[in-house]
């Protein structure tokens, strides 16, 4: 235990045959998701080499000159809704965040059928010209980390009393894979544009959760990640060689509350510039949202869920696609892109 928070070592999910090793894991996600929503991940298989290269280039990208982080703003990523964003140009619970970041997601070609058809959040990242490195070291991870994300959710199969293969033939077959990098500066200088914000105030990420199944995140050692218990805050630091996972709306809204999506926030206390990588291992964009067999949900739950939320809009009311839950929340997050890049024909 760190903080509260459990520490799980997944390795026995990479094997197969390894019955006991599995069942094991399974029992401790069960325990963690309902309990905290939150856990640290060990043996997940991702490269020492493979985070620290990543995390090079990024301090490398944020050091460039603001016109060459520009070059690749999110208004230029059209549909596929990628590229970066200055400090203050995303929103959490409808209020300025202070950091900054490069959207990035699985690599899909103009061939690509989603593509073609011109479904949001599908297509190409955009890559700076003047850091080729930065490519080559998101690929490796983006790879990697999702391998285990896979992997993991063969654990939460299980840990539900389901066949480990029951979400990736029910809603990951082909799953939505988004991929951030953020950058919380050291100072608490605001953004260039005026905004109407008092940022001594203001979270590096405000109270949020996630929207989809899983997060998988690796955090540089300066921390800054809060996790909402019953008792308040908890705090969870980096460890060295760990990823956090938290799960999202939708396992929350799969399970009937069973597994809760909790609130978590970032504040960079730290004095140094703090990065940050969450990779979202998610449903289908075309899957129905619909409850695992067996599972229902009861009024009090749908009102308790509500209350707790700064829309006031619980994840049990939904009814649709994935793709139509994560609309609504992404076009609330960049609000000035929503026309451009969601509405559109």
């Amino acid at each position: 235990m760190t903080q509260g928070l459990p520490v799980i070592d997944m390795g026995p999910l990479f094997v197969p045959d390894d019955t006991a090793g599995r069942k094991r894991v399974a029992g401790k996600i069960a325990r963690a998701c309902h309990a905290h929503g939150f856990f640290y991940l060990t043996g997940h298989a991702i490269a020492p080499d493979v985070v620290a290269e990543l995390e090079a280039q990024s301090r490398r990208f944020f050091a460039l000159p603001e016109a060459s982080r520009m070059a690749i703003s999110m208004d230029r990523g059209g549909r596929a809704w990628r590229g970066y964003f200055p400090v203050g140009g995303e929103l959490t619970s409808g209020r300025p965040d202070l950091k900054e970041g490069v959207y990035l997601g699985i690599e899909l070609g103009p061939s690509h059928p989603r593509v073609r058809a011109g479904v949001p959040l599908h297509g190409a990242n955009l890559w700076p010209t003047d850091l080729p490195g930065l490519r080559c070291a998101v690929t490796a991870y983006i790879d990697a980390a999702t391998r285990a994300a896979a992997a993991l959710m063969e654990g939460v199969s299980e840990s539900l009393g389901l066949e480990p293969g029951y979400f990736a033939s029910h809603y990951t077959g082909e799953p939505t894979v988004l991929f951030r990098i953020f950058h919380y500066p050291a100072s608490r200088a605001a953004p260039q544009e005026p905004v109407d914000v008092d940022w001594s105030q203001s979270w590096g990420v405000g109270e949020h959760t996630d929207y989809g199944l899983l997060t998988l995140l690796a955090q540089d050692r300066w921390g800054g990640l809060q996790v909402k218990s019953p008792d308040g805050w908890i705090e969870a630091p980096p460890i060295e060689g760990a990823l956090v996972c938290n799960i999202g709306d939708m396992l929350e809204r799969l399970t009937g509350g069973r597994y809760k999506s909790t609130p978590h926030r970032v504040r960079n206390v730290s004095g140094q510039d703090r990065l940050s990588f969450p990779l979202f291992f998610d449903p289908d964009f075309m899957a129905p949202m619909r409850p695992l067999p067996d599972v229902a949900t009861d009024a009090a739950l749908r009102q308790a869920d509500k209350s707790a939320r700064w829309d006031r809009a619980s994840v049990h009311d939904f009814e649709g696609t994935y793709g139509d839950y994560l609309l609504g929340k992404v076009g609330k997050v960049f609000p000035q892109l929503r026309q451009a890049a969601l509405d559109a024909d």
